[in-house]
């Protein structure tokens, strides 16, 4: 049995998704729209403190792209993702643009920013400070995507962990 391109991506090392990364292609902004997405944050300590599997969704909101996250059910990986609990609620608000290279958030020119500091989180919410670049893995699969998640911290930018999406609708 082969293995799926979501699963291959999972299992790789830090250093070959950097690299993947690298190779992205920058996603359109309408093949985001109106999907949700499995979600899958890469380093071990995400499944320790209940992060590992997500859903992420995009929308329009006149003519800007918009983002939300759902929790998920922690469940294995080769189960289906299912929202946690009857109701899921929508948080980690955040705007999609392609990357401004006149911007502060400028890294990867080839990518699309998720902004969470643009996206009205409370003040005391702490995924306000997340800034996500989000590549398309394979220039022939506008399903399968990679993020490279960074922390804003004043002006300083800590890297924080690479991330998966692949269509769920």
């Amino acid at each position: 049995m082969t293995e799926k391109p979501f699963e291959k991506l999972a299992a790789m090392s830090v250093r070959e998704l950097e690299t993947v990364f690298l190779r992205g292609k920058k996603p359109t902004l309408a093949a985001l729209a109106g999907s949700e997405f499995r979600g899958l944050n890469h380093p071990a300590w995400a499944k320790v403190v209940g992060i590992k599997k997500f859903i992420k969704g995009f929308y329009w909101k006149g003519d800007v792209l918009w983002g939300y996250n759902c929790a998920a059910k922690q469940n294995a990986l080769s189960e289906p993702w299912q929202y946690k609990g009857d109701n899921p609620k929508r948080f980690g608000f955040y705007q999609v643009a392609p990357v401004d290279a006149a911007a502060r958030d400028n890294q990867y020119l080839h990518s699309v920013l998720l902004d969470y500091g643009k996206g009205n989180n409370k003040a005391y919410d702490p995924s306000r400070n997340l800034r996500d670049y989000l590549v398309q893995v394979d220039p022939d699969n506008n399903d399968l995507y990679l993020g490279k998640a960074y922390y804003a911290l004043g002006p300083l930018r800590v890297k924080a962990n690479f991330f998966l999406l692949e269509r769920l609708t």
